[in-house]
């Protein structure tokens, strides 16, 4: 089978090597970067449009920043849509606005083509090792043709529904997430503050009620001062506009998120958009003059 890959990025690049490394040929789009240098020494296809990966590929997998990036890779003037391919599928693991999964997935059904709303959960060590967790929104006879591919780069693959469904799992996961960090962010602050080891605290309560992936994950990057990007603030603003974009639309409150967002505007303001969205406890730091360490 040959698979489409569009998205090289943090995520992008690991996933497509796990591809490779588990027999599929890849069709790659074409940028001036390492990752697409990486992935042609591999093996890979490079084409020069997303409608020239189409005309190779047997399906195409998507993996971009947001929707209006999705939009135009898949129905852009060069997109996948121009292939003309009908009976190709497309497989959107970006975290996109569920309303826009399901506009897209309306223009491509006119021509034929299927597409799957796909997110991720797990960050970059999970892209890495291959065991990412997939919500998949999509006709189930899609979802059961392409099972296997998606397991190739994921250790749990669980379909939700039809098309939307998928992001709608996506934007669930990231309320949790958040709010998760914010709640470990405040917990450490607390036991900085009271003078006791926060290290402590942590290895006191991850065995119990409290313990959790989020807790595991970025308590010690907290601790240790590490906010290299596995998952960017920016990217979970973007997740969180869409949460709450959503929300508004089915017309329920959801005043945690909201708080939350606003915490992540203000990292933002301060110029660490860029930083792991455990940075969120430099939030609680500014506000509390308390940094968490060991």
């Amino acid at each position: 089978m040959k698979v489409g890959f569009i998205g090289l990025g943090i995520m992008g690049k690991p996933m497509s090597i796990n591809l490779i490394n588990s027999g599929y040929e890849l069709v790659v789009l074409k940028r001036d970067n390492e990752a697409t240098s990486a992935l042609e020494k591999l093996g890979a296809v490079v084409a020069e449009s997303p409608k020239a990966v189409a005309e190779i590929a047997d399906v195409v997998i998507t993996m971009l920043p947001d929707s209006p990036e999705v939009k135009d890779v898949v129905l852009g003037v060069k997109g996948i849509i121009k292939s003309g391919k009908s009976g190709l599928s497309v497989i959107d693991m970006s975290s996109i606005s569920p309303i826009i999964s399901r506009e897209i997935f309306g223009e491509l059904e006119k021509v034929g083509m299927d597409i799957l709303d796909a997110p991720v959960s797990g960050g970059e060590p999970k892209a890495i090792d291959g065991t990412l967790s997939v919500m998949v929104g999509g006709k189930e006879e899609v979802y059961k043709k392409y099972y296997d591919l998606i397991k190739a780069m994921a250790g749990s693959v669980v379909r939700v529904g039809e098309t939307g469904a998928g992001n709608i799992a996506k934007l669930c996961n990231q309320i949790i997430v958040a709010l998760n960090i914010s709640a470990v962010s405040e917990a450490l602050i607390l036991a900085q503050k009271a003078g006791v080891s926060p290290e402590l605290v942590y290895n006191a309560i991850r065995g119990g009620l409290a313990g959790s992936t989020v807790l595991d994950a970025k308590a010690p990057l907290i601790m240790d001062r590490k906010f290299s990007p596995g998952f960017r603030i920016s990217l979970h603003i973007k997740d969180l506009k869409n949460v709450l974009e959503t929300s508004h639309t089915l017309g329920i409150p959801l005043p945690l998120s909201a708080s939350v967002m606003e915490m992540m505007q203000a990292i933002n303001a301060d110029g660490l958009a860029n930083e792991d969205h455990c940075s969120l406890v430099k939030y609680y730091e500014k506000i509390t003059n308390v940094v968490v360490g060991h």
